[in-house]
Order: structure tokens, then C-alpha cells, then sequence
């Protein structure tokens, strides 16, 4: 016999009293504070673009590999070489565990044929290792998260088209990863050489069929997807970067000095550097990391436990319990 179930709203009015419900809010900020959390982010492009100064505007503190590596050179490299680098930013209260991740080598070569590769593996590994931690008969309370939450892909400000490396990168890994482009140094464009190359790159987009964040499927509610087709509308973003103060009307402002005058960085009308921003950080943080959770990482776990090459033998060896404290995994 099966059994029925009703379900009914109970609300407003027909409450006798104050609740409290609304203190898990609470509850969950609290929490959050105590543990902090953890936000991955990889920036792809050539050299030159800028993809340093951008990550270190964004976060207004020096935390791109280039500003942390003392006497730092600049060189090309012969392949893609990637490397993370982590900070933990606070800001009231709030703790912020912040990997960058960079891609030196990528687009820089005479033949860049192949060139996303090695990113396409880091971006597989990472899911590959979260997948290992969750397989795990005791697994952590908490699993790291080494997992690339959003991809800032970097455009040279060329004001023609998407070059064949830029179809073949972002055509590739859309299905993996959350793209943000952006139109690198913009302030080299007009302001209708600026907004053609935008149009001419949406159509690029659209033409080769590539997704970028945020994706129309993933909207889930009218307001949503109101917010998400104004961001559409705008990408890619032209952006300028800059950790340089000058005064402006009385005010400290960061900007680019130039013979023209000062390019106001966070000025909406001189740069979409501030649309970028809030992408990131004010309003899409926490659905970056959950359609990394939800969508990207769970395509990867189902099509990984479907696969016939990962065996129970495989599993039972990463779930293997602890024995006088060393894990027999790693014998």
C-alpha cells in the first residue's frame, strides 16, 4: 500500500508565534566565519596581457605568483608550465583561502598546437584528487578543494575576431570549467573599437558554439536569469589593471596614468573592470563554486564511476583504512 504524502505551507498569519527559523541564517554565517572557505581561481593567456596586475587589482592586495617571487624574471617559456599560488585574505572576519592559478607558456610559442593541454590535465587532476578524498571510507570531514572554481581567460585587444587558439581553448574547456573572458588592456581601444570587438566575440561565441560563464541552462529563477542576461549582454568584459593610486577630485582612485589623463580602474565609464569584479567576488562567488560542485565536477565524478578502467580493486585501494597511523594507500 503506498503511502500518501501532503505537503503544506505554513506561514505569515497562520504562525501562532516568532519561530526562529530565520537564526539559521545566522547559524550558517557564523559557521562560515569560524571555517573560512576556499575560492580557486586560474588565469590563461599570453604573456603581456597583464593577467598579474588584473589578479592583484582584483583582490587589492599582491598575491599574483609575479608580485611573491622575489627577483622575479620575466621569460618565455617553452611549454605550458602551470603553478598555484595560495593566500589566505581576511576582510571583517571573513577568511578567504585564495589559490591563482597561472599558465606561463600558454600562446607564447611560434606553434601552439596542443597548448591547453596541460591545463586540461591540472583541471582533471583536481577533480581526479576530490573524487579520491570522497571514495575514501574515512574521509575527511571537510575535503580540500584544490578545484578551478572559474577560468579568467585573457583576449588581446586586437579589435578584430576570436584567433583559432582562442575558439580551440575555450571550445574545449567550457564543458569543464567556468570561462570568464576578458578583453585584456583595453584602454588601447576606442570606445566604439571596444564595444565592436565585443559584439564581433559574442558572435564568435555563439558561432562556434562555446559556453561561457554564466551558462543560460544554469539559471534557476526568474531574477537569476534576468542578473545573468544583463552579464551575457556585457561579455567579455574590457578590462584595464592597475595598483597605482593617484588623486582625482580630491580622491585617491586606482588608475592608469596616461598623456590623455587618468584611467579610473573601478569608474564604470571608463572601464568594465568593476562588472568583473562584482562577477567574481559580490554576486557569482558562491554559485562559481557551486556549479563547479553541482555540474562540472559531477559530469567528471558520473562519467569517472562509469568508466570501466576504475575498478572496486582501484576504489578499495584509496579506502583502505589506516593502520598505526600510516595510510596503506601511499604504500
Amino acid at each position: 500500500m503506498q503511502d500518501l504524502h501532503f505537503m503544506n505551507f505554513v506561514g505569515g498569519a497562520d504562525l501562532f508565534g516568532y519561530v526562529g527559523i530565520e537564526a539559521v541564517l545566522d547559524q550558517m554565517r557564523m559557521k562560515t566565519m569560524k571555517a573560512g572557505f576556499e575560492f580557486n581561481i586560474m588565469v590563461v593567456g599570453q604573456s603581456g596581457l597583464g593577467k598579474s596586475t588584473l589578479v592583484n587589482t582584483l583582490f587589492k592586495s599582491k598575491i599574483s605568483r609575479k608580485s611573491c617571487t622575489p627577483n622575479y624574471e620575466e621569460k618565455i617559456c617553452k611549454t605550458v608550465k602551470l603553478h598555484a599560488v595560495s593566500h589566505v585574505i581576511e576582510e571583517k572576519g571573513v577568511k578567504m583561502k585564495l589559490t591563482v592559478v597561472d599558465t606561463p607558456g600558454f600562446g607564447d610559442q611560434i606553434n601552439n598546437e596542443n597548448c591547453w593541454e596541460p591545463i586540461v590535465k591540472y583541471i582533471n587532476e583536481q577533480y581526479e584528487k576530490f573524487l579520491r578524498e570522497e571514495l575514501n571510507v574515512n574521509r575527511k570531514r571537510r575535503i580540500p578543494d584544490s578545484r578551478v572554481h572559474c577560468c579568467i581567460y585573457f583576449l588581446p585587444a586586437t579589435g578584430h575576431r576570436l584567433r583559432p587558439i582562442d575558439v580551440e581553448f575555450m571550445k574545449r574547456l567550457g564543458k569543464m570549467v567556468s570561462i570568464v573572458p576578458v578583453i585584456a588592456k583595453a584602454d588601447t581601444l576606442t570606445v566604439e573599437e571596444r564595444q565592436e570587438f565585443k559584439e564581433q566575440i559574442r558572435k564568435d561565441l555563439d558561432a562556434n558554439g562555446i559556453c561561457v560563464y554564466p551558462q543560460e541552462e544554469f539559471d534557476e529563477d526568474p531574477d537569476e536569469r534576468l542578473l545573468n542576461h544583463r552579464i551575457r549582454e556585457s561579455i567579455p568584459f574590457a578590462v584595464v589593471g592597475t595598483d597605482q593610486e593617484h588623486q582625482v577630485n580630491g580622491n585617491k582612485v586606482l588608475g592608469r596614468k596616461t598623456k590623455w589623463g587618468i584611467i579610473e580602474v573601478e569608474n564604470v565609464a571608463h572601464c568594465e573592470f568593476a562588472n568583473l569584479r562584482d562577477l567574481l567576488i559580490r554576486s557569482h562567488l558562491q554559485d562559481l563554486k557551486d556549479v563547479t560542485h553541482n555540474i562540472l565536477y559531477e559530469n567528471y565524478r558520473v562519467r569517472r564511476l562509469n568508466e570501466s578502467n576504475i575498478t572496486f580493486s582501484e576504489l578499495e585501494l584509496s579506502s583502505w583504512p589506516t593502520e598505526n597511523g600510516t595510510d596503506k594507500s601511499q604504500l
